[in-house]
C-alpha cells in the first residue's frame, strides 16, 4: 500500500471513489452523488492540478482505496488556513490505519506551506470513528453547526474542528 499526490491521470478513479463515498455515506459530505455524478471529467482533472486543492490517494494493489484533500484558502488574509476535505477509505481497505496515515500525509504537505497556521475541518456529528481519528491526529473541537447538512427529510450537525501547526 502507497500514497501519492493524485493528478490528472487519476481523475477516473478520483472521481469514482468520490462517488462511491457520496453514495454510500451521504451524511457525511456535504456534495451529492447526483449533482457530483453529472461534472465532467474535465471537472475532477481541474480539482487534481488546481494551485489552490491539493489531494493525496491510498492506493492497494494498484487501486485507488482511499482519499484526503488539503484546499488552501485564496484570500491573502486567510492564507495561514487550509481545509482538509474529502476524507474517504474505502470499506474494503478500512481498519489498517490508512485513516490516520492519509490524514498524517495532508499535515506533512501543510507543513511544507510556510504562510499556514493551521488546519481545520468538519465531520458530521455522531460519526465516532472520524472524530476519533481527528482527535489522535491532533484536531480539537472548536464549534459545532446545527442542521448543517440535509439528506432527505434528515439533518445532520458537523462539529468543526481544528489543529495548529
Amino acid at each position: 500500500m502507497w500514497i501519492e499526490r493524485l493528478d490528472a491521470s487519476h481523475a477516473l478513479d478520483y472521481r469514482a471513489l468520490m462517488l462511491e463515498a457520496y453514495d454510500l455515506h451521504p451524511q457525511a459530505f456535504t456534495s451529492s452523488v447526483r449533482e457530483r455524478a453529472t461534472m465532467p471529467l474535465s471537472w475532477w482533472e481541474s480539482r487534481l492540478t488546481s494551485k489552490l486543492e491539493v489531494v493525496f490517494g491510498a492506493f492497494e494493489e494498484g487501486a485507488l482505496v482511499g482519499i484526503v484533500g488539503l484546499a488552501f484558502e485564496p484570500r491573502q488574509k486567510a492564507w495561514h488556513k487550509a481545509t482538509l476535505f474529502g476524507m474517504y477509505v474505502s470499506g474494503k481497505a478500512r481498519q489498517r490505519g490508512l485513516g490516520y496515515r492519509l490524514v498524517q500525509t495532508a499535515l506533512a504537505e501543510a507543513q511544507n506551506h510556510e504562510r499556514l497556521r493551521l488546519i481545520q475541518l468538519t465531520v458530521t456529528a455522531g460519526n465516532e470513528a472520524a472524530f476519533n481519528l481527528y482527535q489522535r491526529c491532533g484536531f480539537i473541537q472548536f464549534g459545532l453547526e446545527p442542521m448543517a447538512v440535509r439528506v432527505g427529510e434528515d439533518y445532520f450537525d458537523k462539529i468543526h474542528m481544528w489543529r495548529e501547526l
